[in-house]
């Protein structure tokens, strides 16, 4: 069967949620995604995520850093909440206790994958060779022997020829993308590491199938969406904060017990039983966007549980909640630049004609002001608005070799005859939004873990006291990225730490790898991670030249090789190798 249309993996930061590598950039047809994240990494599948923030948070958040795969349909812009069904019962809180190994009980049963569910962003079963599991895990890790949820994982068996080696275990990126979904889209990107690997990847908790978030209907979803996201009255600001505490109200009333529970550290001790669970004594791991967060946390807590791990579409370690929307947002407008020199250059089919970068730029900034001023009018009673079109114009650079063409092609086509069908689409691509007004949970996660895990209140005066240095460092973006900073302003949960812990002493050696062009998770981020690591266990290397979120399967040859030779044959490459 063919595989489905994955989005690209998020990064994840104050604005955007879940986006997949860019090697799983294209466009996702009928699945939402996310950000990317978040956010994809791989080679680029049929059409289908770092963190950033909220839709204008949670919008915004689609873009973070969800990781490279899921990366085409996520990171940035608008509103972009999803819902998703309630979890089955009810989840109590929980006090500290002791940590326990996990029970013979828990260990999964493998049987043929179902659909996956609305939650998990709908499609079609995987097809042949695909397995699918629930593994149950404790709520609270400090109260083993209380309440369980359940992971929903999956797994492709080794193909051989070789040696099995063990299990890799992918992350796409979020927080919030499901791995149950978006991994068997890159069967053929990831086909020589399944010849001694099983490929394993799973919905970490909140996600999909893995006791989800519930917040929104998809109507509501719909309705959050029209909210102006980047407010310059003081009634549009009223209504954007009001409609980002509404947002937090109904998660809190329909997931509040299970929202305490959600961080990454949390979502590291679950990786380490899906390690168990398979039957491996060392953790092997590809991440990409958040999912390097995850792994570089799970390296932090359990150094010497770590086999060849991978971290691709690097966030950075040292940014805290409101630095890394900053940091995040100049990547996404040196992106931008980017796709305008090519446009001139004409590097790609670009119908913008302009003589210069800054006249391609000033084609998407006039688009974005007049739809603030007038929305349009779009088939089912719907409109593009101003920050839906920002969530389209922000995904499209996590995926060059699909996504720049596409958005100038929409852009173009929208000056033209005003029908906004087509940059409607790549919005509803980011956000998660299907052809029939369903949503992925990606935006819910993306929200939840990101206050959980560094969220800070950020209300009104102090987003209005840091506008300037956003708009200063992105014209067109920066405004969004600035009011999505309220996104943990009303959470229930606040964050648990300032940035991330990655000191990862005793580990194997960690591949980090940065591409110089990436807009969700910037090139700085992986050197921070190399060196925070510790001596002799991050390893940095370089795609010289690239764009898009995240590298391998993107087409550079070098990447791939260096990567597949680490985990296939164990060979680590010289520390600041670099590739172009």
């Amino acid at each position: 069967m063919t595989p489905r249309k994955p989005s690209r993996p998020s990064a994840r930061l104050s604005l955007h949620p879940f986006h997949p590598p860019r090697s799983f950039r294209s466009f996702r047809s009928s699945r939402s995604s996310v950000p990317v994240p978040v956010r994809t990494p791989l080679g680029t599948p049929p059409s289908e995520p770092s963190r950033t923030a909220h839709a204008g948070a949670a919008r915004t958040a689609a873009a973070r850093a969800v990781g490279c795969a899921a990366a085409a349909s996520l990171l940035l812009g608008g509103p972009a909440f999803a819902s998703a069904p309630a979890p089955s019962d009810a989840l109590p809180s929980t006090a500290p206790g002791t940590l326990t190994a996990p029970r013979a009980q828990d260990r999964p049963t493998w049987t043929t994958c179902p659909a996956p569910t609305q939650a998990e962003g709908g499609g079609k079963a995987p097809g042949t060779g695909w397995t699918c599991a629930t593994l149950n895990v404790p709520l609270d890790y400090t109260k083993p022997g209380g309440k369980t949820i359940p992971l929903a994982l999956i797994r492709h068996r080794a193909t051989g020829p070789g040696r099995r080696i063990g299990s890799l275990i992918y992350n796409f990126g979020g927080p919030g993308g499901s791995g149950v979904d978006t991994l068997p889209a890159f069967t053929p990107t990831f086909a020589k590491l399944n010849t001694r690997y099983d490929l394993v990847s799973f919905d970490p908790r909140g996600v999909g199938n893995s006791a989800p978030v519930n917040c929104l209907t998809g109507p509501e979803t719909d309705a959050l969406n029209a909210v102006d996201s980047t407010p310059d009255t003081p009634t549009e600001v009223r209504r954007w904060m009001d409609a980002t505490r509404n947002f937090a109200t109904q998660c809190a009333k329909k997931s509040g017990p299970l929202l305490p529970y959600l961080t990454t550290t949390n979502v590291a001790r679950d990786l380490d039983r899906i390690r168990a669970a398979v039957g491996d004594k060392k953790l092997n791991y590809y991440g990409f966007s958040y999912g390097t967060e995850l792994g570089a946390t799970y390296a932090h807590l359990f150094p010497e549980k770590v086999g060849r791990a991978v971290f691709d579409g690097v966030m950075h370690p040292d940014k805290d909640f409101t630095q890394g929307a900053l940091y995040q947002l100049k990547g996404f407008q040196l992106a931008l630049d980017h796709f305008a020199r090519s446009c001139v250059a004409a590097t790609y089919l670009c119908p913008l004609h302009h003589s210069t970068p800054e006249g391609v730029e000033k084609v998407l900034t006039g688009l974005v002001a007049g739809l603030e001023k007038h929305p349009a009018p779009a088939a089912g009673g719907r409109t593009l608005n101003d920050s839906l079109a920002l969530t389209a114009i922000e995904g499209a650079l996590y995926s060059p070799s699909s996504g720049w063409s596409r958005m100038a092609g929409a852009v173009a086509g929208y000056l033209r005859t005003h029908n906004p069908a087509a940059l409607l689409a790549m919005s509803d691509s980011m956000t998660g939004r299907d052809a029939r007004g369903h949503y992925s949970n990606s935006s819910n996660v993306f929200s939840a873990t990101s206050c959980a895990d560094t969220g800070v209140p950020v209300g009104r005066a102090e987003i209005e006291r840091r506008l300037p240095a956003y708009r200063k460092a992105s014209p067109l973006f920066g405004a969004q990225f600035a009011w999505a900073l309220n996104q943990c302003t009303y959470w229930p949960v606040k964050g648990a730490m300032k940035h991330m812990e990655v000191s990862a002493k005793g580990a194997p050696p960690i591949l980090v790898i940065g591409n110089t062009g990436d807009p969700a998770t910037p090139y700085g981020g992986a050197k921070a991670m190399a060196r925070r690591l510790g001596k002799g266990v991050g390893v940095l290397v370089t795609w010289k030249g690239g764009e898009g979120h995240c590298s391998y399967g993107d087409g550079s040859a070098c990447i791939d090789g260096t990567a597949n030779a680490y985990l296939l044959d164990g060979k680590v490459p010289a520390y600041g190798t670099s590739c172009s």
